[in-house]
Formats: structure tokens, C-alpha cells, sequence
């Protein structure tokens, strides 16, 4: 016969792979159709590689399989199939045993010492009828080759053994050695060498574990050993017995033994056992439907659990990776999946890390701006200070030297200032973090701000009134907050309008309710604030100040401000009180406004 198994026959490994990545090119567009396919499954694969990988995944299905294991074994080792099993075959063989012992019994004639049973007139024998005239001193040994035809005839259906014993526990006759003429006993003995397999040692002792319990061993005890049988010996007492035992390999083995009477005189005891592993099959036939209604339930319970996992380890491991590309790459944006069309604790965890992290990216380029703002306006004094330092020492006279000195001191002041409202700012997010918020009294904190300013008018001649517009609650005019912060707040503003008034005018502050918030308003009549710096004023270090009042603010007072009130939920925000019109109509401004809104208690 020719060998066609090897075309590439007499080639090396070398020229064998060539030519197959030939026949691959080669068939390339013809094998479009089942790469897709194996590509679909290749996915498949690697996305249950990962998840069989993941121990949240491991968790659910271990819980679940845990759970589904622990009841179909309980079902299967507490199940009361096999007792109602067990106690129906009881019964049955204990209706057989009766039915078989009145046969005997009835079908019986008294010739001499002897019973003769008429199978021919049996089956016309109603229950309770008997052959003859009662005679109670009757004494007849039972005769087994009159016996045994009957017997053989009714035991077949049952495909029981049954076994009868006199009244002295002999054995009398046996089912096993009962055959008619002609027919020859064969007895399935196991080859002397042959040993049992390992799965038959496994399997027999899981049979033995399952259906040992407290149940006796059942041995044969013998001829002459009738009455060692507990049930033998009930019945040859003239009650009825059973048990329930099993054999060295765990099968099942029950047996009833009832008395044989005649005329109420007990006469021997009639045994039934029951024969190989019929019980066992039936138990063994309901433990495999559990076993495979268990195997489906559990293959559904992993499927379902995979899923469940898909939708709950696949998106925080997204999540994770995402945090992790963050840690990684701080410098460059990186974005944290979207979840937040889920409704549920995944989407809700995307939405808190995406708010998160924007927060934080928003922090970093705050610090950024921050640290390049403080290094250009620590840069300004530094120059001007330097210029100064080098030209003290040329100075030709007194004159020239004073000047120098004074502008080296109202530089050294400046950047006293600066680095005292930088620290103040730099430590403004952690303080108001750290610090718990406490009912503030605005009222309370206003009256005393403006007495306070009053009172000191520290280079200046400009007043301040307040007005408190509405009535309601001792509370109306409370919210929570930081009053030493919220307190700042309001002297940043009276300071400003005070720097930007004229001497013997005023600076009035207003608060009122405005539905769920507190207004706090103040006006002054400066020459108000430009259009194109009403956006800018909060900006860090921008000032817009009259040449002679340079040097003396750091420009961060209105950035700070607008810092604590966001802080507390509120807005700030700046505006020009419109003033009359000039003589040719048009608008004109009267001074600034400065609006701060917070919410109420």
C-alpha cells in the first residue's frame, strides 16, 4: 500500500516551513472565511483567560459554586428517597413473605407427619382457606420437595431469595438451590488474580460511605444459623421481623422474616432478602438525575456568575487601570473611563474617580499658574531692589543716596507683603479642608467688622455703614462657614472700596435674604472698575491702581476672597453702580459694586 501521508517527504525543517508559509500565502484569500471565526474565539479565550485571572471573578464563582455544591451534596447525603425507598421495599417484601407463608400454610394436607402442598389447587385457595379439617395437635415437618415448586413459582416475580427455616432455626430450603430437572447452577465467581481497579476500590467506598450509616453488616451465618438472624428470630416467636443491612461493598440488602402457621401452631419462618444492588441502582439512577440537574444548574451558575463578572471586575479593573495610568503619567491628562451611563455603584465610582481626577489635574495646573505668577512678581521687587544695591554705591550725594535707601525699603516691604499673602494663600485650601464649618452669624460678624474699620481708619478718611435689609429669625442671617476666613473676606472688600474712595466719603455695606441665600453688597464711590478688568480683578496679583498706590497691595486680597467664598458654595462677583447721565445722555458710573452670595443655614 503507498504512503500519500507525507508530501513533504526528503525536505529539511527549513524548506518545510517555507513551503508551508507558501501554502499559507498561497491559500491566504481563500481562508478569509474561517479566520474570522477563529479570530472571534481567540478574543473569547484571552477575555475569559483574564477573567478566570481576576480574583473578583474567582470570588463570585467560588461563592456561588460553593453555595450550589454544599446543596446538591446535602440532597444527595440527607435525601429521603433512599430511607422512603428502603421502607417501601420493606413493605412489599413483607406483603410477599405473608402472602407466600399463607400458601404454604393453606395449600398444605395432613398425610401422617408429612404436608403435601397441591400447586394445582392454590391459586383457587382464598386467603385464610385451607385443605381439610382443622386439627391443632397436627404436628408435619415441612417437606421441601413439596415445598419447593410452589415457592419457585411465587418468589420469581420478586427476584428475591427466599429462605425457610424450621422452628429450630435450620435451613430447610434455599431459592439459590432450587432448579427443576435438567437445569444447571452457575455462580459468576471473579478470576483467583484478579484484583479489584482503583476505580472500583474509589467507587466502592464512596457506595459503603453513602450507604454504610449505622447499618450492620449482612453475613451468611451458615445452615444451622437461622435463629442468629434477629428477624428469624421474631418470627419463629409468631410476630414478624425486618432489616436493613448492607454487605461488605456497600450494597443495600433487605430482608423480612415471617412465621409459617398452621391453625395458629407457628411451624418454621419464612425469610426474604432482597438480591444485588436493585435498591442501590434506584438510589444510584436518582443521585445521577441530581448530579446532571446539579452539573446544568452549575454551568448556568458559572455562565451567569462570568457575566455578572464581566459587568463588575472587567469595569474596575478599567477603573484601576486608569487610576494607575494616572499615578504614572501625573504630567500629561489621562482619563478615567466613562461608566456614568451605568446606574449603579460602578457608574457612580467612575463619576466620583473622573471628578476626581479632574480636580486634581485642575489642582496641578493651579499650583503651576501659582508657582510661575509667584516667581514673576517676586522677580519685580528682586530687580528693583538689585538695581538699587547697585547703585547705592555710586551715589554721589546724600540726596540720591536717601532715595536708593527709600526705594530698598518700600521694596523690602513689598516683598514682605508678597511672601506673607503667598504663604497665606499657598495654605488657604488645607485650612479650609481641615477646619469643620460652624454656624456663622453674618450680622453679628458685620456689625463688628464695621466698627472695628471705623475705628482704626488706618491712612484713610473714609467711613463705613452698614444696613440690614428685612426682618425674620434670629437664624435668618446665619450659614455655615469659617468665620475668621469669611471675616477676611469682608475686610478685603472694605479695604479695597476705602483704597479707591475719596477722603469723607463712604463705604456702605448691605446685607439682605434672597430666597435660600444671604447677599452681602458693598459699594463705594470710586471711580469704579473697567470693563475689560471687571473679569480680571480676581485674578491672582492683577491690580489696577493709581500710580501712587503702586507697591502697596500684592493683588492677591480679590483672588483669595473669591477662593474662600467658592469654598463655601457662594459666588463673587464685581460690577459698577450706574450714576447719572452726563450732560450729553450718556451713562455714567457712580462707583463699584462688589456681590457675594452665600447659602443659608
Amino acid at each position: 500500500m503507498l504512503d500519500r501521508t507525507q508530501p513533504h517527504q526528503g525536505l529539511n525543517s527549513e524548506d518545510t516551513s517555507q513551503s508551508i508559509d507558501q501554502d499559507v500565502v498561497a491559500h491566504e484569500p481563500g481562508d478569509r472565511g474561517w479566520r474570522r471565526p477563529l479570530g472571534w474565539l481567540r478574543r473569547a479565550g484571552q477575555f475569559f483567560f483574564a477573567l478566570s485571572f481576576s480574583s473578583l471573578t474567582r470570588r463570585i464563582v467560588s461563592l456561588n459554586l460553593a453555595g450550589l455544591v454544599a446543596l446538591v451534596a446535602s440532597i444527595l447525603y440527607l435525601s429521603q428517597f433512599r430511607a422512603g425507598l428502603i421502607e417501601a421495599r420493606t413493605q412489599s417484601l413483607m406483603v410477599y413473605a405473608e402472602i407466600i407463608s399463607e400458601a404454604i400454610a393453606a395449600s398444605a394436607t395432613v398425610e401422617g407427619n408429612t404436608v403435601t402442598i397441591d400447586p394445582d389447587r392454590l391459586l383457587d385457595l382464598k386467603p385464610g382457606e385451607s385443605f381439610g379439617q382443622p386439627d391443632e395437635s397436627a404436628d408435619f415437618p415441612i417437606n421441601p420437595e413439596r415445598v419447593a415448586p410452589i415457592l419457585r413459582r411465587l418468589i420469581a416475580p420478586t427476584k428475591t431469595r427466599a429462605r425457610i427455616f424450621d422452628r429450630d432455626g435450620g435451613l430447610i430450603l434455599d431459592s439459590r438451590n432450587l432448579f427443576a430437572r435438567g437445569d444447571v447452577l452457575r455462580f459468576e465467581l471473579p478470576p483467583p488474580s484478579e484484583k479489584p481497579s482503583l476505580f472500583e476500590k474509589t467507587k466502592t467506598a464512596i457506595k459503603t460511605w453513602f450507604n454504610r450509616g449505622d447499618l450492620p453488616i449482612y453475613r451468611e451465618l451458615g445452615p444451622e444459623g437461622g435463629k442468629g438472624y434477629p428477624e428469624v428470630a421474631e418470627s419463629l416467636e409468631g410476630t414478624n421481623g425486618s432489616k436493613v443491612r448492607v454487605t461488605e461493598r456497600g450494597a443495600v440488602v433487605v430482608s423480612v422474616a415471617v412465621p409459617v402457621q398452621h391453625f395458629r401452631a407457628v411451624r418454621g419462618a419464612l425469610m426474604l432478602t432482597t438480591q444485588g444492588d436493585d435498591i442501590d441502582h434506584m438510589v444510584t439512577s436518582e443521585r445521577l438525575a441530581i448530579l446532571k440537574i446539579g452539573g446544568v444548574a452549575s454551568v448556568v451558575m458559572i455562565v451567569l456568575s462570568l457575566l455578572l463578572a464581566s459587568t463588575i471586575a472587567g469595569p474596575v479593573r478599567r477603573l484601576a487601570d486608569g487610576a494607575e495610568r494616572v499615578r504614572r503619567r501625573i504630567q500629561t491628562r489621562v482619563e478615567i473611563p466613562d461608566f456614568t451611563g451605568r446606574r449603579d455603584e460602578i457608574g457612580h465610582l467612575s463619576g466620583t474617580l473622573r471628578d476626581m481626577t479632574n480636580a486634581l489635574y485642575s489642582r496641578i495646573e493651579a499650583i503651576e499658574m501659582f508657582a510661575a505668577d509667584v516667581a514673576h512678581e517676586l522677580k519685580n521687587p528682586l530687580t528693583s531692589l538689585r538695581s538699587a544695591v547697585e547703585t547705592l554705591p555710586l551715589a554721589r550725594n546724600e540726596n540720591s543716596r536717601a532715595r536708593l535707601l527709600a526705594v530698598i525699603e518700600h521694596d523690602v516691604k513689598r516683598l514682605d507683603r508678597l511672601i506673607s499673602d503667598i504663604s497665606d494663600a499657598s495654605r488657604l485650601d488645607a485650612e479650609l479642608q481641615r477646619q469643620d464649618m460652624a454656624p456663622v452669624d453674618l450680622r453679628r460678624l458685620l456689625t463688628t467688622l464695621t466698627t472695628v474699620a471705623n475705628e482704626t481708619r488706618l491712612g484713610h478718611d473714609v467711613a463705613a455703614e452698614i444696613r440690614l435689609e428685612g426682618r425674620g429669625p434670629n437664624d435668618a442671617f446665619s450659614l455655615p462657614g469659617h468665620d475668621s476666613r469669611l471675616g477676611q473676606v469682608i475686610s478685603n472688600l472694605l479695604s479695597n472700596a476705602q483704597s479707591f474712595s475719596k477722603p469723607g466719603d463712604k463705604v456702605r455695606i448691605i446685607c439682605r435674604r434672597v430666597r435660600g441665600e444671604i447677599e452681602i453688597i458693598v459699594d463705594d464711590d470710586g471711580p469704579g472698575i473697567g470693563v475689560d478688568a471687571l473679569e480680571r480683578i480676581f485674578e491672582r496679583f492683577y491690580t489696577d491702581r493709581p500710580h501712587q498706590g503702586f507697591g502697596q497691595n500684592s493683588g492677591l486680597g480679590l483672588s483669595i476672597s473669591k477662593q474662600i467664598i467658592e469654598a463655601h458654595g457662594g459666588r463673587i462677583w464685581a460690577e459698577n453702580r450706574p450714576g447719572p447721565a452726563d450732560e450729553d445722555g450718556n451713562p455714567t458710573v457712580a462707583g463699584a459694586r462688589f456681590v457675594v452670595r452665600l447659602p443659608a443655614l
